[in-house]
């Protein structure tokens, strides 16, 4: 059985940072891809960022430069950190595991419905 634990989330004025963390356990290993979703009220589940098998990223055009996700296979955590945040980052964010096999990211685009596994998610409040 998987299990995502997300933490880190908070309130922070615009220009701020912070650093998201999963905690994940369960048949989950490097050969599975990880990423990032956000949901803000009244909008669409989107993707933020994807760490995909052997290690590339990708991230949501909008957020890059600002946010770098990554992973510590060893510690079984995966990381988001946030710079520059800005009022339009407000959400709820969610860890989220792929289906073996699949990559999270693909053709210019995030693959939603392969990731097979999220976490409660954790709030990110962005006041200006």
């Amino acid at each position: 059985q998987v299990h995502l634990v997300e933490s880190g989330g908070g309130s922070v004025q615009a220009g701020g940072s912070l650093r998201l963390s999963c905690a994940y356990s369960g048949n989950i290993d490097s050969s599975v891809c990880m990423g990032w979703l956000r949901q803000a009220p009244g909008k669409e589940r989107e993707g933020v960022a994807t760490v995909e098998p052997g290690g590339p990223t990708n991230y949501a055009d909008s957020l890059k430069g600002r946010f770098v996700i990554s992973r510590d296979n060893a510690k079984n955590t995966l990381y988001l950190q946030m710079n520059s945040l800005t009022p339009e980052d407000t959400a709820m964010y969610f860890c989220a595991a792929c289906h073996p096999g699949v990559l999270g990211f693909s053709g210019g685009r995030f693959n939603l419905n392969y990731f097979a596994y999220r976490g409660q998610g954790t709030q990110v409040t962005v006041s200006s």
